[in-house]
């Protein structure tokens, strides 16, 4: 079906929207270096860690549906979602800055607190500009394959936020550039908080958007958004009766899950499996774990998964993608190999096609089941399905940060020891490979009769264009 010229997206709009995708992510992946700050260098318990890691991501659970709701529903000049993406942006990015200005004199307790409210804060604004923002990009096309360009687009230039965070370590603990990781972290954050705002508000300034002033929207009051939340619940149940849609929710939770329980077992692995324990003799070889793989992610696995949708569908791409993932799973096992770290390099591409993949796929296929969501309800609803997957993403984020803390017990392993006990670096390797790749199987087994196809996703598109010709 050939791309007609209203669902055609200028490249402009498309990049507007990545530079925002870059924000995003960027975000979350300086908080992943960040957050080791706390425990190492200002003393932060473990379970410290694992609250300041858990409730916000709770919070999350609570804001980011009625988010939706109130994107959804807004009658406004400039649209449903442009001002909540700039006002998110501004939030966040103040809010970044200052829960990182930490001291140690200040004590433990008072750094505790201050970083868990302010962390509130920067959550809220995360909310208030992700929400609307993914909701932005399902409704920027009605196109089967333009959708899968969007999101292909946005993931590659959110994808250099992965390539470019993990040299944060190198900057962060050589004394040349800053005396300690404590004050890198403090003066670090302003330079990121703001870079991020201004590139959080570029889809507000220059992604287009009718009004909806005059649409047919419910009220949105404080008592109606307050009252809404049974309305909320009733369109989260609306929304798992979708059988596609609960299989991308699903198996985007296994994926996302499995692989980010064991992400950070790669640093440990590599200083003390392939180091024997020396950090400093690793040098930046963890570094270069993390942005070569964004790399690959980048030039290789975004641009071979969008030509290989478009040739054999969006479930296939899914389904071949995930299977070259466990390759490069198996792969990592045989090529971590003590004495020649460089080997590992070679697995990285097969490795990143599981996440790489994901997100292009993923919310491209949530845009299809917008659609027909709209053929079975009436209702355009891309902040309500974008707050269930990115709940679902944030869910899975939460658990496997809990899931990395278990497993590390379990195999009894302790980052504070010089010399580790017999079997630990044993268990977090076969965790590090097997975990992964119990997910993905059952993710793929998941999406087997995944069912919304191109040839249906082109006839619902027909259907509801149909259904806006006859209501003029």
């Amino acid at each position: 079906m050939q791309i007609v010229k209203e669902d055609r997206v200028p490249m402009g709009q498309k990049i507007a929207f990545g530079i925002g995708m870059f924000a995003n992510q960027m975000f979350p992946a300086i908080l992943g270096i960040f957050m080791v700050v706390l425990v190492q260098d200002l003393g932060f318990p473990g379970w410290m860690w694992g609250v300041l890691f858990f409730l916000p991501r709770i919070f999350d659970c609570f804001t980011d549906p009625v988010m939706g709701f109130i994107s959804d529903n807004t009658k406004s000049k400039w649209g449903r979602r442009r001002h909540y993406v700039f006002l998110g942006a501004l939030i966040m990015g103040i809010s970044f800055v200052i829960m990182w200005q930490l001291y140690r004199e200040n004590g433990l307790d008072y750094n505790f607190t201050y970083f868990l409210l302010w962390s509130l804060v920067f959550y809220l604004g995360l909310t208030i500009f992700s929400v609307p923002y993914v909701a932005m990009g399902y409704e920027m096309s009605n196109d089967f394959h333009e959708r899968t360009d969007i999101m292909a687009i946005a993931q590659w230039i959110g994808q250099w936020a992965w390539v470019i965070a993990p040299w944060f370590w190198v900057f962060m603990y050589d004394q040349g550039w800053f005396e300690s990781a404590e004050v890198a972290t403090r003066e670090l954050a302003i330079y990121v908080g703001i870079a991020c705002m201004i590139f959080a508000m570029v889809p507000a300034i220059f992604i287009k958007s009718k009004s909806t002033v005059n649409a047919d929207y419910a009220v949105l009051n404080l008592k109606t958004i307050g009252g809404s939340f049974n309305k909320i619940l009733a369109g989260f149940k609306e929304a798992f009766k979708s059988r596609p849609f609960r299989q991308l929710c699903i198996a985007t939770f296994l994926i996302y899950n499995t692989f980010y329980t064991i992400a950070s077992f790669s640093f440990f692995i590599v200083v003390y499996y392939l180091f024997g324990g020396d950090a400093g003799a690793a040098g930046i070889w963890p570094t270069l774990f993390g942005s070569v793989g964004a790399l690959a992610t980048t030039f290789i696995v975004i641009p071979i998964i969008t030509a290989m949708s478009k040739q054999m569908g969006k479930k296939k791409a899914f389904i071949v993608s995930q299977a070259i993932s466990i390759l490069g799973y198996i792969l990592l096992w045989f090529l971590f190999i003590p004495g020649k770290p460089y080997m590992f390099l070679f697995a990285l591409p097969f490795f990143s096609f599981g996440i790489g993949s994901l997100f292009t796929l993923m919310m491209s296929m949530t845009a299809d089941v917008i659609d027909l969501d709209e053929l079975n309800s009436g209702q355009r609803r891309e902040g309500v399905f974008g707050a269930i997957y990115w709940w679902m993403v944030k869910f899975g984020f939460a658990i496997a940060g809990l899931l990395t803390g278990a497993i590390m017990s379990v195999v009894g392993f302790d980052p504070e020891l010089p010399v580790q006990p017999d079997g630990a670096i044993f268990g977090l390797r076969a965790f590090y490979s097997g975990f992964p790749i119990i997910g993905t199987l059952i993710a793929i087994y998941v999406m087997r009769n995944y069912d919304l196809t191109e040839e249906r996703a082109n006839k619902i598109s027909v259907e509801l264009e149909k259904r806006k010709s006859n209501s003029k």
